[in-house]
Formats: structure tokens, C-alpha cells, sequence
């Protein structure tokens, strides 16, 4: 079968570190070949170069061919990234469909017909929303549906199942096998090796930039050990709960009024208490999690934190407040600034909301995110110059320099290795045991949230379906 895009020999360099060294994979149409390795291997590295992306000051060595411009479509790790933050979906979507010209009807059936092959449930909903509006779930299929309709011969899919309940990742799975099916090269980064498993041809495995194995991909994954559980006991509280919300109903605005995405949740934990919130895409996890944090003022009812109401809006919370509850994005790409090194960015929280001296900021610093696995050498780098993976480490080590009473961490783990994984659930633990600290673990991994919940709460289209103890 002829080779589709190729790569041969990529070197890639940046300030002097090797992001990539001697790196060659071959795409066929029809057929998937999957990229894996921990995080920081050098997979989207590789990735974006069949795009003839590269990070900034790169030096590039090596063969790319590609079948031409625009023929190689890109589905980020981070949906939101690549969707315009002030246009709507459906918008955006038939604007692509609109280049292949036809009646309004015909570019309608083009953006269904996309939209139904990446799975998105409700779809005439989610195109009346903006990207802000929607779960890191939908805007993943919308991204996928947007690769579909620019009619593209190679697909890199960069974590594409990242951040989405069982269901619909097996959909994701299921519209991905079909994009090969129809003759598309498809080049999948993942650390998911259950997706992995059920779609890749051939999957490459990459460490510290080099490939270390090739083959089928039973052949070169080991089999994952079963994740150890990581639930302290939690702390009995004198004065009761340490956060809480009250018959909270959440709304999102839209032009032709608002639209309901949370109706009366009532939910608390107590200091050093993990509680998993879980749920469908869209189901409302994310929305609780910011009306929390303060990033979501359109609500009625009332969030406390430790018995005492908190401010709806980040702009009324007091710095204490601020640093108190502190929110991990899924995103974390779109949360730090490109020109500053992540070190520097990291440090900044421990002056700006506890007033911590720039040198005593700096070595708490880079004392968190070395227990993150990331030695102060790799956090000088600007943000564009790590993975994903390296960046959402770098996320939550900023935020738990705040020293906060409440986390919110939004399916910061769904991108990330089974060792990085497991390292960041232990530090997680340890602050829970040492420092009280409450955690609101928002995902759609189930094992994940069965190694480090003490209880669970399921949503679904914004409402509290169960809510107890999570599993001994």
C-alpha cells in the first residue's frame, strides 16, 4: 500500500535540548499508525511536523513529505485551542462545508454527515453554542468533525479521546475506524492503549525522543498493571463541611436568552475528602467545578467554603479567597503565557496570592514540579516547548502553589501516561493526608476516579443522579 505522508530521520532541537532525534514513520491510506510513550517522548512533536508545525527557534533536521498544503488535518489534544472563541460551532462548521460550494441544503447534509460520524449527541444544541459553552468532550468532536469536512488525506489525532465518558470515546473510536475506512491515513498520539489496542495497524513507541519499538501494537504495549488505590483517610472536620454548594442551578447565555446546565445541586466534602464528580459529556461536571472556582457567575443558589459564602464572580473573591480554591484546566495550554517561561509562571501564584518573596517562590517552585517528575532544566522552557502532558503538570503544580484548601482538577489526568498518572494521584494523596486539602476530581475515567475518591457523584444532563461512597 503506497505511503500517504512520511517522515525519515526528524531531529528536532530547541535551546540545545533534543525534543526529537532520528524519528521515521510512514502513513497509508486506509490504515492507522499510532505514536505512544509517556508524556514528553516526543509525540506531538513528531505529529505536528507532518503539518510543518514545529515550536519556536526550533532547528529541524530530516525528511517530511506530505501529498500537499492543506492536506494534512490536525485534531489538538486541546480542542479549544483551534475553535474561535467568539463564532459558534454550527457557524464555523458550515462555513468549512461552504467551501466545497452547493445549495444551503447540501452544506447542511455535508456538516450533519460530519457531525454524525464523530458521534456528537444533540448536535443541533451544540451548534448553537460557543466553545466556552461546551464540554472539552463536544469540542473534541466538533474539532473532529471540522478535520472531516476540510476534506483532508492525513488526520493526526492528538489524544483524541481525551477527556470523554466510556460511551463516548468508544463512538470517537468507532467515527475514527471509520475515517480509515474511507481512505484516510490517520497518525493517532495516544497514551490510551485500550484505544490504541482497538485501532492502530502498527504503533511506534517513542522515550526521550528516540523510537525504542515498532509493530502490531499487542506486540509492543505491555500490559498495565492495575492501578493502585490512593484514598487517605479524610480528616474529621470540627466546623463541618469545607465547601459546599446549595441548591445551585447553573445557566449558560446564549443569544436567544439563557439555557439551564445545572438544576439545584446540592453536594460537600470535607477537608481532605476527595469527591469525583463524573458523567457524560456535557453532563455538567465542568460547569459545577468553575461555579466553584468563581469562573461562573450565572447562578442562583450558594457556594460556601467553609461555611461561609463565596463571592459568585474571581473578580469579588478576596486574594485569600483566590487561593483557596484553585482550578486545574483541561486545557492547560490556553492558560499559560507563550513568552514566559513555565518556571517563572509556575513561581508567580506563591507571590501574587501569598505573598511569598521571588526567590522563596522560585524554590517552592521547583521543589513541586520536580515531585511532578519535571526537573527544573525542562521548566525554562517556554510553554510551546513541552507536551501536553508536561504542561498539565506544570498546571497543577501552579495551582498548588497557592496552597489551596479546595482543588478542582478537570480531567487533568485523562492525557497522561499510567506512570505520570499514578506519580501525580501519591503527591495528591500525601497533600490531602498532610494539608487537609479537599479535592474535586472531575473526569470520565471511572478507574481513575475508583483509585482516588472517597465518594462520587454521577451527573447527567446537569443533574445529581447518584451520590455516595466511593468503592473500598
Amino acid at each position: 500500500m503506497n505511503p500517504v505522508a512520511e517522515v525519515e530521520g526528524l531531529r528536532v532541537e530547541v535551546a540545545g535540548s533534543t525534543l526529537v532525534d532520528g524519528v521515521s514513520l510512514t502513513a497509508r491510506a486506509g490504515r492507522i499508525t499510532a505514536l505512544v510513550g509517556p508524556s514528553g517522548s516526543g509525540k506531538t512533536t513528531t505529529g505536528r511536523a507532518l503539518l510543518g508545525e514545529f515550536p519556536p527557534g526550533a532547528r529541524v533536521d530530516g525528511r517530511i513529505r506530505t501529498p500537499g498544503p492543506g492536506s494534512v488535518g490536525y485534531v489538538p489534544q486541546h480542542p479549544a485551542a483551534v475553535l474561535n472563541p467568539a463564532r459558534r460551532a454550527g457557524a464555523l462548521l458550515r462555513d468549512i462545508a461552504a467551501r466545497q460550494g452547493g445549495t444551503r441544503g447540501e452544506i447542511q447534509g455535508r456538516v450533519e454527515h460530519a457531525l454524525r460520524l464523530a458521534q456528537l449527541p444533540d448536535p443541533a444544541t451544540v451548534l448553537r453554542r460557543y466553545p466556552h459553552q461546551l464540554s472539552g468532550g463536544q469540542q473534541q468532536r466538533v474539532v473532529i468533525a471540522q478535520a472531516l469536512l476540510l476534506g483532508t488525506k492525513v488526520i493526526v489525532a492528538d489524544e483524541p479521546t481525551t477527556g470523554q465518558d466510556p460511551v463516548t470515546k468508544q463512538g470517537v473510536v468507532e467515527a475514527l475506524a471509520d475515517v480509515a475506512r474511507q481512505g484516510i491515513a490517520l497518525v493517532l498520539l495516544s497514551h490510551d492503549w485500550d484505544v490504541v489496542r482497538q485501532l492502530a495497524d502498527e504503533a511506534v513507541v517513542l522515550r526521550g525522543g528516540r523510537v525504542v519499538d515498532r509493530g502490531p501494537a499487542d506486540a509492543v504495549l505491555p500490559t498495565p498493571a492495575k492501578p493502585a488505590a490512593h484514598r487517605p483517610r479524610p480528616i474529621s472536620p470540627v466546623g463541618g463541611a469545607r465547601w459546599e454548594v446549595r441548591d445551585l442551578t447553573a445557566r449558560h447565555r446564549t443569544a436567544g436568552g439563557t439555557t439551564p446546565v445545572l438544576h439545584g445541586m446540592t453536594l460537600s466534602a470535607v477537608p481532605g475528602e476527595c469527591l469525583a464528580v463524573v458523567g457524560r459529556s456535557g453532563s455538567g461536571k465542568t460547569t459545577l467545578g468553575r461555579c466553584l472556582a468563581g469562573l461562573h457567575s450565572a447562578y442562583d443558589g450558594t457556594v460556601l467554603l467553609d461555611g461561609a459564602p463565596l463571592p459568585r464572580s474571581l473578580r469579588a473573591r478576596t486574594r485569600a479567597e483566590l487561593a483557596a480554591v484553585q482550578y486545574v484546566f483541561q486545557d492547560p495550554k490556553a492558560a499559560f503565557d507563550e513568552h514566559r517561561p513555565v518556571l517563572d509562571q509556575v513561581a508567580r501564584t506563591a507571590v501574587r496570592l501569598r505573598g511569598a518573596a521571588r526567590d522563596t517562590a522560585r524554590r517552592a517552585a521547583v521543589r513541586t514540579l520536580e515531585e511532578l517528575g519535571m526537573a527544573e532544566g525542562l521548566t525554562l522552557r517556554r510553554p510551546g516547548a513541552l507536551s501536553g502532558g508536561e504542561l498539565q503538570r506544570a498546571a497543577l503544580a501552579r495551582a498548588l502553589l497557592a496552597e489551596p484548601a479546595v482543588l478542582v482538577c478537570d480531567e487533568i489526568t485523562s492525557g497522561l501516561d499510567p506512570t505520570t498518572r499514578d506519580a501525580i494521584f501519591t503527591l495528591l494523596s500525601r497533600l490531602r493526608q498532610r494539608n487537609a486539602l479537599s479535592l474535586v476530581f472531575i473526569t470520565h475515567d471511572l478507574a481513575a476516579a475508583d483509585t482516588l475518591a472517597d465518594r462520587t457523584a454521577v451527573l447527567d444532563a446537569g443533574r445529581l443522579v447518584t451520590y455516595g461512597a466511593g468503592p473500598d
